[in-house]
């Protein structure tokens, strides 16, 4: 029992040399919490004024200042966007370059050039007859008024 009590008070006494410590690290918390409020203050008002918000109590400095970071990140944006083009033309040439020798290769497998010449005989036919028949059909639609006159 005895030795109960005493590991008692010697947990008793360790507690507060762990006290100051806990103290110490509340604080360093609190003042790393002030901060980090300060600093979301900070941003938030960085990010108005290149939204164009609240720029009456600007200076000129200031606007100068936010007017390059703007040009500066437009020429990021579109930096960025002609990449992604670039990207996106080289996928298509792929592509396209897929879809020839795919055309290639149905071209070799159906016969070549006598199924492809047979449709374009058959539309050269259908335009010449078109053609021939509209010359033949052709009536006078002029309008007369008055009595028709005899030749």
């Amino acid at each position: 029992m005895q030795n109960a009590i005493e590991r008692y008070f010697m947990y008793t006494k360790e507690i507060p040399t762990h006290k100051p410590e806990m103290e110490q690290l509340m604080q360093h918390s609190r003042i790393e919490t002030e901060n980090m409020v300060k600093k979301i203050e900070y941003l938030e008002v960085s990010k108005r004024k290149l939204l164009g918000q609240g720029l009456d109590l600007c200076s000129l400095e200031e606007l100068q200042e936010i007017d390059s970071q703007l040009e500066q990140s437009l020429k990021n944006i579109r930096a960025r966007k002609v990449q992604l083009y670039k990207e996106q033309i080289q996928q298509l040439k792929a592509k396209e370059k897929m879809l020839l020798e795919e055309n290639a290769k149905l071209y070799k497998k159906c016969d070549g050039e006598k199924l492809w010449q047979q449709p374009l005989i058959e539309q050269r036919k259908a335009i010449n007859d078109c053609t021939q028949n509209n010359r033949c059909s052709e009536i006078e639609t002029e309008l007369f008024i008055g009595l028709p006159q005899k030749d």
